[in-house]
């Protein structure tokens, strides 16, 4: 059972790590896109809405999609005053991660999707656009990575239950 879990785990983890090292390639591409940007507004007095735009489109989709590979390497934001202590040990962070995966994130994370759908379905019916002129014209596009970004986080929630789970249950710590 537990190398079952184990796998299980594993399996849903690579989705996260394949998903994540992709995803940080739009840092380096933000960071070239603005430098342009920048030098453009600076040095010769020519900007473009589009271009900034794009900027807060490429930040939001690194958060929302690098999320599941933050949560999957731990560097997520925590309260770590009682969690770090010596007073715990690996076994008791293993049942306090799962109850906070179980009650707080997945739970957290389904009700984004479905609260998200309506939101980007209207969008996409609707073509919806930049009101700006020069601005981007697929609004739903950036849009629809809200739900995509919760549905990975969700899968990696569930990778980490299942390894916190197998942690927990185990009898020799």
């Amino acid at each position: 059972m537990k190398s079952l879990l184990i796998k299980i785990g594993s399996n849903l983890d690579s989705i996260s790590e394949f998903i994540g090292k992709y995803t940080s390639w739009l840092v380096l591409t933000l960071v070239l896109l603005i430098g342009y940007d920048v030098s453009m507004r600076y040095l010769f007095r020519s900007g473009s809405i589009g271009l900034q735009e794009l900027e807060w489109h490429l930040f939001s989709v690194i958060f929302l999609i690098g999320s599941a590979y933050t949560l999957k390497h731990d560097e997520h934001v925590r309260l770590d005053i009682i969690y770090r202590s010596k007073l715990l040990t690996d076994r008791h962070r293993a049942w306090i991660d799962l109850f906070g995966t179980l009650f707080l994130l997945i739970p957290f994370c389904l009700l984004i999707i479905m609260s998200a759908w309506p939101f980007v379905s209207q969008a996409f019916v609707h073509n919806e656009a930049s009101p700006d002129p020069g601005g981007l014209a697929v609004r739903w596009l950036i849009k629809s990575m809200i739900p995509v970004g919760f549905c990975l986080l969700l899968i990696q929630g569930i990778a980490e239950a299942i390894k916190k789970l197998s942690i927990a249950l185990d009898k020799q710590q």
